[in-house]
């Protein structure tokens, strides 16, 4: 998720979606079912609340990039 992109279309965007949830679950959603399986129920709740901080990163990511995209498309940028 460290490499930009250009998101140009709803397309680009699907595909940046899957590959962004492949990398988040195949991380963090195995160490969510670790935990469930092999942790305490405090191992899967931060288990669970990493997998959610990375959601949000990955959401926030895309966001701030189409505001940065928003200020190349005002007048006078």
């Amino acid at each position: 998720m460290e490499d930009a992109i250009k998101i140009d279309n709803r397309g680009d965007f699907g595909l940046w979606a899957i590959e962004v949830a492949k990398q988040i679950v195949s991380t963090q959603g195995f160490e969510l079912a670790r935990a469930a399986r092999d942790g305490t129920d405090e191992d899967v709740r931060a288990a669970g609340n990493a997998l959610g901080q990375e959601i949000t990163n990955a959401l926030m990511e895309v966001y701030d990039g189409l505001l940065e995209g928003a200020d190349d498309n005002e007048p006078g940028a």
